[in-house]
Order: C-alpha cells, then structure tokens, then sequence
C-alpha cells in the first residue's frame, strides 16, 4: 500500500494480453508494460481485502507475490500493509556468524499450538538456554493443512497455517528483545507441485535446461530469466525489510542453477545485506557437493555467504555413536582423526574420492575461518533420516549423547541445535506433508524409495513400520512437549552449561579465529587444544570408547603449561548431567585415566604437590 493511499499492484504475465485486479465486487484493469508486465495503483483496495488477478477476462488466480493468503494457496491473495505493525526493535543492531548457537525450529511442531504466537511464548526459555540465532524451517505458504515447508508456492507469504503476517513481525520482535537474530529458510530452487499457480503468468518462471530432485529448475539463466531473478532478489529483500529478519538460511544450494556472470546466490545475498542497511546480518547455504566458493567474498570470485552447513560432522558423528555406517555414512569412519581434522578444517572431504557418489566430493577449505562451518548432530532431515524419526539421544547411549553434545558446542564452528535436543526431547521428527491423494501417493513411494538405500531400511520388516508422511497422525506425533525440559532438566542443564562455555570463556568465545591443535589417544579418545593468551589453553579430552590409561602419555598436547596443572571445568560424566561421576584425567601416581563415553574440558589450575617419589632421570650421574 501507498503512504498517500491506493494500493500498488504490479505483476510480470507475459503469457497474457489483459490482467486485471478482481475483488468480490469489482474489477481494476492494469496498464500493460512493454515488458510483460501489468501494473497500476487502485484507489479502492485497503487492507484486509482479498483479491485475485483476472487473467484475459477469463481465469482469476492468486497473486505470484501475494503478501498473504488467509485461505492458503488456492484461495484468494489479501492487500497487507506493513506499516501498521508498530516495530519495538529500533536499537536492534543485527547479528555476526561468529560467536552465535543456532537453534533450527519448525514452527508447526515447535509448540502445540503450531503458531506464531506459541512459539514466541518459548523464547525466554531459548534465550535462558543461551540460544542466540533461531533458524527457521521454511514458512512461504504451501498447499494442505500441514508440512515442512519446502514445497512453498506463495514465496511472499507467510503460512496462512502459523498465524497472520503480523504474528510472524511480533514473533521476530520478541526475539530481538530476548537477545536473539532470526533466520529464515529460503527455498529458492524450486516451486512446490501443490497449489503452484504461477505458470498461468509465464512459463519462463521455470526451465528445462537443468533438473533438481523435486523437478524443473527455477529459471536463473535461460531466455526471459531477468523478472525471475528481479522476483528471486524481491523476495530476499522483502523478509529483511518487512519482517526484520537477520538473514537467510538457503536451502540445497547445489540445485540453483546459474551459468551467467553474476551468480543469483551473489545477487540474493548483496539483496540481504542492501535491505538491512546498518544492520549486521547473517547468510548460511545448505551445499550438499560443499563448494567453498559461495563463502568465499564476491570481489574474490565468490558468492558471499558467511557459512555452510557441515554434513561431514554430523555423519561421523553419527558413525561413532551409532556404528551404523550405511548409505551417506559409507565413506566415514567415525574415528578420533575424523573429529580433529573436522574441527582443525571443517569439510572432511575437500576433492578426496567419495565412493558413495563415486566421485570427488568437496573443495579445498583449509584456510577458510572455522566459524564458517555451521555443525550439528541432528537436524530436521537427518532425525527424520532415520526412518522412525528418532532423536540422536535414541539411538545412542545417554552418556555418548553428553559427549557429543559437548564435542559440538564446544567445538570451534558455529554450533546448531535442532528443536528439543537441548533437553532430550521424545518427540520424534518425521518427514510429513498433507497432499491431495494422487500427490501423496507419489510421496509414500518416494519416501520409500528413498530410505532403500539404506540395505537395513530397505527391508518389509522395517518398511512396515515406517509412517504415513501424509497423515496428520505423523504429524501430530513430531510436536514438542516443552515440560520435558524440567522433566530432563539434567540434560538440559548440561547444555545450558556448554553454550555458556561456548559463548563467555575467555579462550573457547575466541577460537573461531584462534589456534587449535589435536591428537589422537585411542582407537576412540582424542584431544582438542585451544591455545589461549599467555598459555591460558583449554584441553577437550574426548573417549568415546571404553576407559583408556595413557601410561606412558608421551603427546605434547597433553602437557599443561609450565607451573601449572590441569584442572576439570566441565566433565560430561558429572552427576548433575545425569553421569556416573568423574575423577582427574591428569592423575600422577596413574598418569592419564581417561573415562569412556564422556567428554571432559580442562583448564590450567595451581600446580599440585607432586608426590614424594624419587624421580628417574635421564642421566648417568
């Protein structure tokens, strides 16, 4: 809408001789462009009234860019003025990648509730936990009463499901005053096969030229692609400004095709950073191949991110304390060197022959700041991966779930939590989404299809007990019950401990860009060195097997600083996180005891007296 009054409408219909704004009770004809589009400021349209473009006099559809649509996707589009929301964040200076816990949340299964509202009633618990940056899962409004979210097809408006546009600025405006920046999950690489009008405007919002796993590409590059890629960097702009958002998570960047000079993940993330002006904002791509040039800066070639998720960690993450390695997990052992060189370098892969994909995966990122790689040990996809949707923590040990909580947060990428494992929850998380039947269908073979390439999953016996994507049952099931964090509130509490280490320690808040150093110890116990000011070091001593006795110890990394001996600041074991108890690592009279299935954090402390032991020394005298 106009400050001066009337409402701007302007959309791109090449296929079309005459469009037309039509409300229930009259019609505004647009002025044809020389460009295909159609565009014109009616006086009469104010806020809350419904409308829909009427095509050639003949078929009326939504608007491509409709701000929201109050009956979901088939219904009508609604005029939106955004100015009436009043914005209580006017100090809010943004958010940095480094430094920050991500926290990945579904607003339909965050709460009971499912909305907006309900979820921003939690966010003085995320904020308590230490939570600094909310990602969440994709919101542009898609077909049927429920789903993850990415097979929107009204990229401008938030889910008519979650509450109304103004619900969603309330929810960003409360989680700026607790502290915490706001992502979201953009989907720029295809449109859904539900409730997608947009090929009755122009058929060039699409292409053949290439092909993604859900279908035709979006058009970057081919015959009439400029009013999509002007559409694509609108939309970008739109969530910083309208919405106050911090920045864009964007989803499986490898299926945006681009092959023009000026890539459209480098005009989507300059769109992100104009639309915020003065504030600091925040742009992590999914990247299955992990091509670093998108984190590389544009004027080196690059695309501009700040970060990548880091698939690579959670995969041998999953090794180690699941010891299945099937299917994506084939070509990771899970070993202590993995974790090291996964926390030294990031990617794990970077060129090396990947024999899943019998390929090579990967480019060289081993100057690339280790902020930069977002790591995780659940995520949407891979909980609901495991084909019951179970949690990390169901498919481990409690203790080795504490460990690699403590291996993550603790680490020097940028750490992410998915909903609810900060406290252990039992809400499984299942791959849903409410389709018409012929649809749903094709999406219960495909989920089988899928998960066949794991040979475990593959079979009756486990296909059998595989749920119905499409049910509203499934659905139900993946909401979180947010009392289990007193319930749990001894895993919870180790994870408030652990973010706040993260976040305040004067060594760990540093080493994004600090040096770090690691040994293996074991078959499956390695430690991490963070290297302070003035020898200020942190040791993470990892075991994620059984109880190891390093006697002798002859690993540097392990030596404290002169004059000094270690001391426990944080040990995975101790009974207030629900473990058996933990004794000195560094014991003199038995050297290294290291406890299995814990992760320990040391610091320099007092040097303790040494026992009154003649000493053998390396002399002849």
């Amino acid at each position: 809408m106009l400050p001066e009054g009337g409402t701007h409408f302007r959309v791109w219909a090449p296929l079309r001789e005459s469009v037309a704004v039509q409300t229930q009770d009259h019609e505004f004809p647009l002025t044809a462009e020389a460009n295909g589009y159609f565009s014109g400021i009616v006086e009469s349209p104010t806020a809350g009234t419904n409308y829909r473009f009427l095509l050639d006099e003949k078929e009326a559809y939504p608007d491509p860019a409709s701000r929201y649509q109050p009956e979901g996707p088939h219904g009508p589009s609604q005029v939106v003025d955004p100015s009436t929301y009043v914005w209580k964040d006017r100090t809010w200076q943004g958010a940095i990648l480094a430094g920050q816990v991500i926290y990945e949340l579904h607003i339909g299964t965050f709460t009971r509730e499912g909305t907006w509202k309900a979820a921003a009633e939690q966010l003085h618990h995320l904020a308590a936990t230490g939570i600094t940056v909310v990602e969440v899962m994709p919101v542009a409004d898609f077909a049927g009463k429920f789903g993850w979210g990415y097979d929107g097809v009204n990229w401008f408006a938030p889910s008519h499901l979650y509450g109304t546009p103004d619900d969603m600025r309330r929810f960003v405006d409360e989680a700026h005053a607790h502290g915490i920046a706001v992502l979201l999950d953009a989907v720029y690489n295809h449109f859904g096969p539900e409730g997608n009008y947009i090929g009755h405007y122009s058929k060039d919002y699409v292409t053949q030229k290439h092909k993604t796993d859900w279908g035709d590409a979006i058009n970057y590059d081919g015959p009439n692609a400029g009013p999509v890629r002007e559409f694509v960097e609108s939309n970008a702009s739109y969530w910083i400004d309208e919405f106050h958002l911090d920045g864009l998570r964007l989803d499986a960047t490898q299926d945006i095709y681009d092959d023009t000079p000026e890539h459209i993940l480098a005009v989507i993330t300059g769109a992100v950073r104009r639309a915020a002006g003065e504030r600091k904002t925040i742009v992590v791509g999914e990247n299955e191949p992990q091509d670093v040039r998108l984190i590389r800066p544009v004027e080196e070639g690059g695309f501009g991110l700040d970060g990548l998720w880091n698939d690579d960690f959670h995969h041998t993450t999953l090794v180690a304390l699941t010891g299945r390695k099937e299917a994506y997990y084939t070509d990771y052992l899970g070993k202590p060197q993995e974790f090291i060189s996964s926390m030294k370098y990031g990617f794990l892969y970077q060129g090396q022959w990947y024999s899943w994909q019998k390929q090579r995966r990967g480019t060289p990122a081993l100057h690339v700041p280790k902020h930069s790689f977002v790591t995780f040990t659940e995520n949407h996809d891979q909980v609901a991966n495991s084909a019951r949707g179970l949690r990390l923590h169901r498919l481990t040990s409690p203790a080795l779930y504490r460990a690699s909580a403590a291996i993550n947060l603790l680490g020097p990428g940028t750490p992410m939590l998915f909903q609810g494992a900060e406290f252990a929850s039992s809400a499984p998380f299942h791959y849903f989404a409410d389709m018409p039947e012929g649809i749903a269908n094709r999406v219960r073979e495909g989920r089988k299809e899928f998960l066949q390439q794991w040979r475990s999953l593959g079979n009756k016996s486990m296909l059998d007990h595989l749920k119905d994507p499409c049910s509203a049952q499934t659905f139900e099931a993946c909401k979180i019950d947010h009392s289990e964090r007193e319930k749990h509130d001894d895993i919870h509490q180790l994870h408030c401990d652990l973010i706040r280490l993260k976040r305040h320690d004067p060594v760990l808040s540093a080493h994004p860009l600090g040096p770090i150093d690691g040994a293996v110890l074991s078959s499956q116990a390695f430690v991490i060195r963070y290297f302070g000011p003035e020898e200020d070091d942190r040791l993470l001593v990892v075991n994620l097997g059984v109880d190891v006795r390093l006697d002798p110890a002859p690993e540097p990394l392990l030596a404290p600083p002169q004059g000094r001996s270690w001391t426990t600041m944080l040990s995975t074991e101790w009974p207030k996180y629900g473990g058996s108890g933990a004794a000195d690592l560094d014991a003199e009279e038995l050297n290294w005891l290291i406890p299995g299935h814990a992760t320990t954090l040391l610091e320099p402390g007092p040097l303790r007296s040494s026992t009154q032991k003649k000493r053998r020394v390396h002399t002849s005298e």
